[in-house]
């Protein structure tokens, strides 16, 4: 039997173990916090199939200045850390293409398409199928204006087959009348899905592991040992730890171990933030893309999250005061007779590789330690499917998809 080590308990390293887990593996999970805390807790528990635009569209870096010296702009920058992200920016930057928009698209199209049938897979007879449901994921524009100049990436999304349908915002509020009269236009996209409560769920997730033998560790990852250049060990405060397998899945934290074997990923933390209004009055009955804020707002079990923004701080950093305001003031302006008992505010960090694409395959030729992080965005959209490609991988079989676009390899210094 083999055993496979797991750096990382957020979802996708959680996942990743329950498919190991039915392949026949030994796991054991190893983290610094429990199951079901950080992004993996913080996200808009959103399963968005059609997410396959990435930010770095042709046009944003004509557009990034502006966004960061306008206080209502989704975009935020803790200015201390510039001179430490500059080389990270100029890389992220220069994917700003319509050729890279094109190759983004038709990679992560074969990773999210049928994010919500992988997740009831991954969920099946675990206890955590209570979280997940079928809904459309809609996007609210002020005005119809506004969705034309969006044009170029409903575009690209139809080019890769995400059925969405445009209607007004007046026949979008007598399905849906949380929002009414705000939005102008709304596009409806279907086949998506939504997780009501994604914490819950990736503990639930965690419980049903380790109720079928899996082992989780809660102890700190402080490095890596490695022999003839491939990983022999995590370095712990618990002492070494090794295995057949060690699978890195801990977001930006990867980062460092990753370069020290070879895998030199230009990647950043990107901070996100959300605020819960808790127990509402009333509720939306699908989650909305707010499009001029680039934020969520989405249902969940008894509370109403508005999860988004983007701001780089790097991984030290406190939470910044500006972009939780920002969500205050835009969840009033859009719920403005929504009464509710308290405001929670969040901060977290997604991994943000420069070229967008997540990391998913083995770092060296003799499989030895896997990647499986960088997800941006979609980490618990296309958690479900990268634990079983992972899966697949170690165990010998060849999964059905394209995994060129997300190589670790590709990283490697030629």
């Amino acid at each position: 039997m083999k055993h496979v080590l797991i750096a990382g308990a957020g979802i996708v390293g959680v996942a990743s173990a329950i498919w190991l887990q039915r392949a026949g593996c030994q796991v054991t999970l190893v983290d610094r916090t429990a199951p079901g805390n950080g992004t993996s807790h913080g996200n808009a528990g959103v399963l968005a199939a059609g997410a396959v635009v990435p930010i770095t569209v042709p046009g944003l870096l004509r557009k990034a200045p502006s966004m960061l010296f306008n206080r209502d702009a989704p975009l935020f920058l803790n200015w201390s850390y510039l001179p430490r992200l500059l080389p990270f920016l100029m890389k992220y930057l220069a994917h700003n293409t319509d050729a890279h928009v094109n190759y983004y698209a038709k990679s992560m199209a074969t990773l999210l398409h049928d994010s919500v049938d992988q997740h009831q897979s991954l969920a099946a007879g675990t206890g955590a199928e209570k979280y997940i449901s079928h809904e459309d994921y809609c996007f609210g524009y002020q005005t119809h204006a506004m969705f034309e100049a969006d044009s170029y990436g409903w575009s690209k999304r139809k080019v890769q087959g995400v059925k969405h349908t445009v209607i007004s915002g007046a026949e979008h509020s007598r399905d849906d009348p949380a929002f009414d009269g705000q939005f102008e236009t709304v596009v409806r996209c279907h086949e998506h899905g939504r997780i009501s409560d994604p914490g819950e769920y990736v503990r639930a997730l965690a419980d049903h592991f380790v109720a079928n033998g899996g082992t989780f560790i809660k102890t700190d990852i402080n490095d890596i040992t490695l022999k003839n250049g491939e990983i022999a060990s995590l370095s712990t405060d618990q002492g070494e730890m090794s295995a057949d397998h060690i699978l890195l899945a801990m977001g930006p934290w990867s980062k460092q171990i990753a370069h020290k074997l070879g895998v030199k990923v230009p990647l950043e933390s990107e901070r996100g933030y959300h605020i819960e209004l808790v127990n509402p009055s009333t509720y939306p009955k699908n989650p909305m893309m707010v499009a001029a804020g680039k934020f969520v707002i989405t249902p969940m079990d008894g509370r109403i999250r508005a999860a988004g923004v983007i701001e780089f701080g790097g991984l030290k950093a406190p939470a910044s005061r500006a972009p939780l305001d920002l969500l205050r003031r835009q969840v009033a302006q859009l719920l403005p007779d929504v009464t509710y008992d308290d405001v929670v505010e969040w901060m977290g960090r997604r991994p943000a590789p420069a070229d967008s694409l997540p990391l998913i395959g083995a770092n060296d030729s003799g499989g030895k330690s896997y990647s499986a992080f960088g997800h941006q965005h979609v980490g618990l959209t296309g958690s479900a499917k990268t634990g079983r490609i992972i899966a697949d991988l170690i165990v010998g079989k060849t999964p059905n998809i394209d995994l060129a676009p997300f190589d670790p390899n590709k990283h490697k210094a030629r």
